[in-house]
């Protein structure tokens, strides 16, 4: 099947995979509890309550409050979220900017240290750099998140000064305007430096945090799978032709590692988007995850939703692409099948 064909099947079918992720969500969300909470105050008599849940049809059953709540995601009306005191489509653009910013920066560093490491450790498989980036990579797996937030914040926040926390100098970026709401590219569009060089500098502390779990899952599975595709007969017949070693293994041995540490990547960027819970708390990063954090606590369902329903797409969207990629790097793949 042709990389088009596939493609357009994948979309074809990615609203009814939604619509399926958003009914069993809701339902779950609705079996909990009534999200009439969110809209209550002490002061309300039960014939305001009854009003209240009238007007948002919460008096119906569950499927009839579906298909009203359906039609208004379909209208672009998302709810209300009580924790942001402000409808969901003002409030999600910014957050989700937030959100990605950070996760992009994290997945930048991941890959980068993940393939460089991986690589340099298959290169060099049961040597002393081998075993070092073992440790690295299991550390980093066995790491609980938080505790490696804590640790960064403690020592480069607390002790030593050197990074901030939270997302920017207010003062700088009020003085730029935010066109895309992510403040490294705004500043860039701007052409202020110094507004982005305090956006990089916010970024560190989280990026490190998120970025060094992946870093680990990706450095595994690329100096393992490095290590069997330099064991393989084309490896040697190239070396046999007289290509230097580090030919061989940038053009032939490298790409054809990368094939399996693709799938990881994709995967591991879909979890650094879920993961940013923990690093927007400890480092009070106004994102998604610090939002849905409060909105859980809260019983802010339209919030959860929205949330749960983004997390669904990206996911989808993730595995899309990490498949048409899988199949540009091994044209032995065929899709579909």
């Amino acid at each position: 099947m042709q990389i088009r064909d596939y493609v357009l099947r994948r979309l074809l079918i990615l609203p009814v995979l939604i619509v399926g992720v958003s009914i069993i969500v809701f339902a779950l969300t609705r079996i909990g509890g009534s999200p009439i909470g969110i809209y209550l105050s002490h002061e309300m008599s039960a014939e305001e309550v009854a009003e209240l849940e009238a007007r948002f049809h919460l008096d119906e059953p569950i499927p009839v409050q579906y298909v009203y709540w359906a039609g208004g995601v379909l209208s672009g009306d998302l709810g209300w979220s009580g924790v942001a005191a402000a409808p969901v489509t003002e409030v999600f653009p910014d957050k989700l900017a937030a959100t990605m910013e950070l996760a992009v920066a994290s997945a930048i560093v991941a890959v980068t240290l993940g393939i460089g490491l991986g690589t340099f450790a298959g290169a060099r498989r049961d040597r002393f750099p081998d075993h070092v980036t073992r440790v690295v990579s299991i550390s980093g797996a066995a790491m609980p998140l938080f505790w490696f937030a804590i640790l960064l914040l403690i020592v480069f926040w607390v002790y030593l000064g050197w990074f901030p926390i939270g997302r920017s100098d207010a003062q700088i970026f009020a003085s730029i305007p935010h066109p895309t709401g992510l403040y490294t590219v705004d500043a860039l569009i701007a052409g202020n430096l110094t507004a982005f060089r305090d956006a990089v500098w916010h970024l560190v502390l989280p990026a490190l945090t998120l970025g060094y779990g992946a870093t680990a899952i990706i450095a595994r599975m690329m100096r393992s799978s490095l290590v069997e595709e330099l064991q393989e007969d084309y490896v040697d017949a190239a070396r046999a032709k007289g290509l230097p070693e580090r030919l061989v293994l940038r053009r032939h041995a490298r790409r054809n590692a990368l094939i399996p540490t693709v799938t990881v990547i994709g995967l591991s960027f879909g979890f650094l988007l879920q993961g940013t819970v923990v690093a927007e708390i400890i480092f009070r990063w106004p994102g998604l995850g610090r939002w849905m954090a409060d909105s859980v606590l809260r019983g802010d369902q339209a919030t959860i939703m929205t949330y749960v329903l983004f997390t669904s797409v990206l996911f989808l969207v993730v595995n899309l692409v990490v498949d048409v990629i899988y199949a540009y790097l091994d044209r032995r793949v065929v899709l579909g099948t």
